[in-house]
């Protein structure tokens, strides 16, 4: 099959093709909270609370969520530093909405507030957290970047900053002061920047995104060992930092190389677990279950494996490990990040 990607850099969803592989959900009284998706309604492309839930109900147990922001449903104000306040109170309202139901979608919101703002960011982000209205818990910008045009994921590319900027990891710093968390999503050649913001916030929990950004495009195309040396060496430094915590997911987008999308089928559970395997079996080996979740990365990573599929990949990948390690993989760890109820 062909695929396009989308503005946003990610392949586009093609639902018959989805519909060729529906496994049934397996162990489905495992809870599960799912802290990284997004709902977004931008350039032709839809993704909002319908069908967020339609595919939480493909039989796994999502007891909640977690909203990552993506740059939609902002407000049409002068300042730019404060139009993301729009996605906030809509995530706001969307988590009152979902509520009443089985799934707790949007129970957490982590928005965009512009950290470079260094000690000038609190009053915006004290905004925020009013706007969240008790949903609001913490904040990523846009610093996945790479010099080579070929590694893109983000609807905007951002300059090669803002990870080295000083103001930046000041702003990282107000974050731990007000009880919230900094969600990174960095590629792994910017793990080093990711590792001083760490260092530079200790007393703020640093969320790194889907698995540390592992590349397999472009210049990194063809290069897997030396690319995956590379970034487990960089995931060790990060590990020993006791403020990060890793997203294990992400691992189907176009930047990692994958090419899931291209085949007759969709990928079964069974082949997403032996693909995904030294990642997630590396992470955890590193930063220990109570500092892992898993995440669906939804809707981006729908242009390759089902939302059933995807659960049930990490299902497999984890069923040597005892009960209380796997709460923590599917609920525990982004329960007490993102200080929801399980």
């Amino acid at each position: 099959m062909s695929a396009r990607l989308t503005a946003g850099g990610h392949i586009a969803i093609d639902e018959a093709w989805l519909a060729r592989r529906q496994e049934a959900a397996l162990e489905p009284e495992l809870p599960i909270i799912d802290p990284h998706h997004h709902i977004w309604d931008r350039h032709g492309e839809t993704y909002l609370l319908p069908e967020l839930l339609r595919d939480a109900g493909t039989g796994h147990d999502v007891r909640a969520t977690v909203f990552i922001q993506c740059a939609s449903m902002y407000d049409a104000d002068p300042d730019p530093a404060r139009r993301p306040l729009g996605e906030t109170r809509f995530m706001a309202g969307l988590a009152e909405e979902a509520a009443r139901g089985r799934t707790r979608a949007c129970a957490g919101i982590v928005g965009l507030v512009d950290l470079t703002l260094g000690d000038r960011v609190a009053p915006l982000l004290e905004e925020h957290v009013a706007a969240g209205r008790g949903h609001f818990r913490g904040v990523r910008n846009r610093t996945a970047w790479d010099a080579s045009p070929r590694v893109r994921s983000n609807l905007e590319t951002p300059p090669p900053g803002p990870l080295g900027l000083p103001s930046f990891r000041e702003g990282a710093k107000r974050l731990g002061e007000m009880g919230l968390t900094l969600d990174i999503w960095a590629y792994h050649p910017q793990l080093p920047l990711v590792l001083q913001v760490a260092r530079a916030a200790p007393v703020t929990t640093v969320v790194i995104d889907h698995c540390g950004g592992q590349l397999g495009v472009g210049p990194y195309a063809g290069r897997d060992a030396e690319v995956f040396a590379a970034w487990r060496d960089s995931m060790a430094a990060l590990a020993a930092c006791p403020n990060v915590v890793v997203k294990l997911g992400g691992l189907a987008m176009e930047v990692s190389g994958k090419q899931w999308h291209t085949r007759e089928l969709p990928p079964s559970s069974e082949q997403l677990a032996a693909d995904w395997r030294p990642q997630i079996e590396t992470c955890i080996e590193l930063f220990g279950p109570d500092r892992c979740m898993f995440e669906s990365n939804f809707p981006v990573d729908k242009g390759m494996c089902g939302y059933a599929e995807l659960w049930n990949a990490f299902k497999r990948l984890t069923q040597g490990a005892s009960a209380a390690e796997r709460e923590a993989l599917f609920s525990g760890t982004a329960a007490r990040v993102y200080r929801l109820t399980p």
